[in-house]
């Protein structure tokens, strides 16, 4: 098992408080996110991680470096991450990850740590987490599934009143679906240019490819992806207390 953490993007939504600082080096409380996510990577026994990153790439190394050196840690540089999308970041891990069942997650998530548990020991080898206790709108990335709860459909655009939650970006892949998964993903960046996109997108070409991929109900654990200002002010106030303690 490998983790992989997508920690490229420039975060432009998030400054002033990014002009100097990666969004996942942002503290919330006494902890940053990244910090928070690796903590959690330990707490269910994962210690092979790949991290992609790109804006200030030197803070992300040096603060993991400082901080984790039991972790087996491999780094990849995203030189384009001003122009690029995590569909791009993902790519970039293929050779570091194939034969491998992989954990990935977006570097800008506030999670409770038994939401990776929940993923290990759903008894589904292909497996996201989706939150569906709150109302969904157009920037959610939004989830509909069969009758055996396999997904359908991932993206903004899957109309809310029939979604049954949003995906909060923490996914289980096996490392006989990552084969089908990097096929597409070569396809998709070599041949059609489609570098700017979201990872659900090649997600949903899997699907339409014949892979199962299944929703599992974080059931109430805390978790909350971190996009802007305010989004940052809430997780101070309202969650960080519910995860310390």
């Amino acid at each position: 098992m490998k983790a992989v953490i997508l920690a490229a993007g420039v975060a432009s939504r998030l400054k002033p408080l990014t002009n100097n600082t990666p969004k996942c080096l942002l503290k919330i409380g006494e902890k940053n996110i990244l910090e928070r996510t690796i903590d959690n990577l330990i707490k269910n026994d994962i210690k092979d991680v790949i991290v992609v990153t790109g804006f200030m790439q030197e803070q992300i190394t040096d603060f993991i470096g400082s901080n984790y050196p039991q972790l087996n840690v491999e780094y990849l540089y995203n030189e384009k991450y001003d122009s690029t999308n995590n569909i791009y970041s993902l790519w970039m891990t293929k050779e570091l990850v194939l034969n491998n069942d992989m954990l990935l997650m977006d570097s800008d998530i506030l999670f409770d740590h038994r939401i990776i548990e929940l993923l290990l020991n759903s008894g589904y080898k292909n497996c996201l987490a989706i939150r569906s206790d709150h109302q969904l709108g157009e920037e959610e990335i939004k989830v509909t599934v069969d009758s055996d709860r396999a997904i359908t459909k991932i993206n903004k655009v899957v109309d809310p009143k029939i979604a049954i939650g949003e995906s909060i970006g923490i996914e289980l892949f096996s490392s006989e679906y990552l084969i089908t998964l990097f096929d597409i993903l070569d396809d998709k960046i070599l041949n059609r240019g489609e570098v700017n996109q979201w990872y659900e997108a090649a997600f949903e070409e899997t699907i339409e490819a014949g892979c199962k991929i299944y929703a599992v109900d974080v059931n109430g654990l805390k978790c909350m992806e971190l996009d802007t200002v305010e989004d940052i002010e809430a997780a101070r106030k309202n969650i960080v207390f519910d995860l310390d303690n």
